[in-house]
């Protein structure tokens, strides 16, 4: 009777407790802990390494990311990898896995996981998008062949360190890629945020500081640099994924192969040349992105004066704010509501409008294809001419660091 008084204590202590015997803000930080790694494996390993071939991993790190996505998400490679790359090719498009914009936000942050699961079983998908993904032994016989065996072993485990509480610490690690992945990433990323390119999908950067979600809070950054290993752009910016990378590449675990270029500037050149123009459109993005700043401070500009002029009517302010806030984007990306408003604007306002045609002038550089290099220099240069004797500063300005550009 002692002895199964004994054991059955024992027990008793082990569902409460578990064998670490941690106390409830214990299991709280080990929990966060091992979703980080979750969440560090999928942005390092799924999707800079094998979706992008941003990276090159050691055998080391890519096993572990394997075996842990495995035991933590039941995930297959080829199919995260194929559904991804299928998102970037199709992206906003009827054919997009997962685009709010097209399914509605609700939809994809209520059911990521179910269009994932959906997804991954077109075979069309898996062929065209799923290349040079992991087909060795273990792959094939084990993370592939018995995929939902990792989680269960991973319940298993939960419940032993964790006793009652561990089932707990599972449902939260089985849930967190579907919420913060399938759900925010894909929703709220290509939703609402900022934008520092206009990138030709809706993608926005949900924060600055992307440690929650491993650096995926940098969407539009992504998007606009999909080959890219780190995220990050601007000085603001914090891509914690990216740390990773560099402490494993420093530890020769990882080689980068790509990153975001950056616009180099130098001196001032008389006149732009060919270097210039190969600056320019292998930096287009950045480009755009300090036409758009310029943009923006013509409109700030405008709004003063009229201010100080006392001249313009409600409408005419109304619209004029609207234009301010519009204007820099793309015009398939200003509201459809809104165009009416930011066309008279324009109408009202002859700088802005020569802003905005001079807008479109300068992105042809990298949009003709049926005309040769001497060409587009040649454009270039009279556009640079144009814009310096246009008698509006912002063009000015933003001409004399074009002609500063170097490849």
């Amino acid at each position: 009777m002692a002895d199964f008084q004994t054991v059955f204590s024992a027990l008793i202590d082990w569902a409460a407790n578990g064998l670490l015997d941690l106390s409830a803000w214990q299991v709280v930080l080990v929990t966060l802990v091992l979703t980080h790694i979750t969440i560090a494996s999928v942005t390092i390993f799924l999707h800079r390494a094998q979706a992008h071939r941003a990276l090159e991993l050691h055998a080391i790190p890519s096993h572990f990311f394997r075996f842990w996505l495995w035991m933590t998400t039941g995930m297959v490679t080829k199919q995260w990898v194929a559904i991804h790359r299928k998102h970037h090719a199709k992206c906003e498009t009827d054919e997009d896995p997962h685009s709010p914009q097209v399914k509605g936000i609700e939809t994809v942050m209520k059911r990521g996981a179910e269009l994932y699961r959906a997804e991954s079983k077109v075979k069309e998908t898996m062929d065209k998008f799923g290349h040079n993904t992991p087909n060795d032994w273990i792959e094939r016989n084990l993370y592939t062949r018995y995929s939902a065996l990792g989680v269960s072993l991973m319940l298993i485990i939960d419940v032993l360190l964790f006793g009652a509480l561990g089932a707990t610490v599972w449902a939260v690690q089985m849930a967190w890629i579907p919420i913060w992945a399938a759900g925010v990433v894909n929703g709220v990323g290509h939703y609402w945020g900022y934008r520092n390119f206009e990138a030709v999908d809706a993608s926005t950067n949900i924060s600055p500081w992307g440690i929650v979600i491993g650096g995926e809070e940098l969407h539009n950054n992504h998007h606009t640099y999909p080959t890219s290993a780190k995220f990050s752009v601007k000085p603001f910016e914090f891509d914690i994924g990216w740390g990773y990378i560099r402490a494993m590449e420093m530890l020769g675990l990882a080689k980068v192969r790509k990153t975001a270029p950056q616009l180099q500037l130098g001196e001032i050149k008389p006149a732009a040349d060919a270097h210039t123009l190969e600056a320019i459109i292998a930096n287009r993005y950045e480009v755009m992105a300090n036409y758009a700043k310029q943009l923006r401070r013509a409109c700030s500009t405008e709004v003063a004066r009229l201010k100080a002029e006392g001249s313009a009517s409600g409408s005419a302010w109304t619209n004029l704010r609207i234009a301010e806030r519009w204007l820099h984007r793309d015009a398939e990306k200003i509201p459809t509501d809104l165009r009416v408003q930011v066309d008279s604007a324009l109408h009202s306002a002859p700088v802005l409008q020569q802003l905005v045609a001079m807008r479109e002038e300068l992105r042809q550089l990298w949009t003709r294809t049926n005309v040769s290099a001497e060409q587009l220099v040649a454009d270039l240069q009279d556009w640079c001419r144009r814009a310096e004797s246009s008698g509006i500063a912002a063009l000015r300005d933003f001409s004399m660091q074009l002609r500063a550009a170097r490849a």
